[in-house]
């Protein structure tokens, strides 16, 4: 009689689990549906990356991010990018203090640990170079004074895809800090006429009553486990060979740099996780590699003038690469 081999995971994710559980059913009180940007979302905290939100007017890019800032037991601030918004107003800046003779830095709204961006392609370019340093390297210079941002520190950031008038193009190395590109199509219409009943029964819950379930030090726990999961050899190979063909690929004129390759390993290694796996698996890398990418590349001219998507692009790129098994 052969030996049945058992596989099992070396890492017990049943604290993970139950987290994410919670924290499931506490956004499904608020909003109805988007449970592929929930999970990008929580991928996301837990891959330690930022997030840029693109969708229309209306369809809850800047609710969801309240609600995951809600359950989450940390400081949460907001700013609302314009036009006239100066480095200061996010930073902070230096004030003259005539009793002490001395100058005090009183430090801006990004010092929180989940700062939502709304709309953060109406601030120019000067506003924001502002956020490079402190999205990278989580902390600020000012005057020569270096000041580091709480654990954990996460820009989630929305943008409206159809409106131009009074907005500004990303600087592409800004694009690059981001983790993850979550576009919030609209909703199903059996999820429209869901909302509508909750709002008619009065049986939608506010942002602002759900409780905190998930602490810094929790996070910090789970984090931890994170980090341990498994990435194959040749997981990794799949994901550098999915990265380099942007950079090779003649439709293409800005392939992705080395940022994106460690971005979709962190990536998927949180995704896997939340499957409650501790090794990646090339499906894990297959999902994330579109929320990855998509703004981390530039069509060529040519195909732009032809009509054809960024998403299309990756995804032939991706159908030409052998998936390891």
């Amino acid at each position: 009689m052969e030996e049945q081999v058992h596989f099992e995971n070396r890492l017990d994710f049943s604290k993970l689990s139950e987290e994410i559980a919670t924290i499931r059913e506490e956004m499904a009180r608020v909003i109805v549906g988007q449970r592929e940007t929930a999970d990008l979302l929580l991928t996301a905290l837990l891959a330690d990356g930022h997030v840029l939100i693109e969708g229309v007017p209306g369809v809850a890019k800047t609710l969801m991010a309240k609600v995951m800032a809600r359950l989450l037991d940390a400081r949460f601030s907001r700013i609302q990018f314009t036009p006239d918004l100066m480095p200061s107003d996010i930073i902070g800046t230096s004030v003259y203090l005539p009793a002490t003779g001395r100058f005090e830095y009183r430090k801006g709204p990004v010092f929180a640990n989940i700062v939502l961006v709304d709309e953060i392609n109406r601030a120019p370019a000067k506003t924001q170079a502002a956020l490079f340093e402190v999205m990278e390297e989580r902390q600020i210079t000012n005057d020569g004074v270096e000041y580091r941002m709480d654990y954990p520190f996460l820009v989630v950031a929305t943008q409206n895809p159809v409106e131009h008038e009074g907005t500004y193009r990303l600087p592409e190395a800004q694009l690059d800090r981001f983790l993850f590109k979550i576009n919030v199509s609209y909703p199903t219409v059996e999820e429209e006429v869901q909302v509508l009943e909750l709002h008619d029964r009065g049986e939608i819950a506010s942002w602002e009553k759900l409780t905190s379930v998930l602490t810094v030090p929790v996070l910090m726990e789970l984090r931890e486990q994170v980090s341990k999961v498994v990435v194959d050899e040749k997981i990794k190979r799949f994901i550098v060979d999915i990265v380099d063909s942007t950079r090779k690929s003649g439709w293409l004129y800005l392939g992705a740099s080395p940022r994106a390759s460690i971005a979709l390993m962190n990536g998927a290694k949180a995704y896997a996780a939340l499957q409650g796996r501790d090794f990646v698996v090339p499906e894990d890398v297959i999902y994330l590699a579109l929320p990855v990418l998509r703004h981390r590349v530039q069509l060529s001219s040519e195909k732009e003038l032809e009509g054809v998507g960024v998403e299309h692009v990756i995804r032939q790129l991706m159908s030409k690469i052998e998936i390891p098994r």
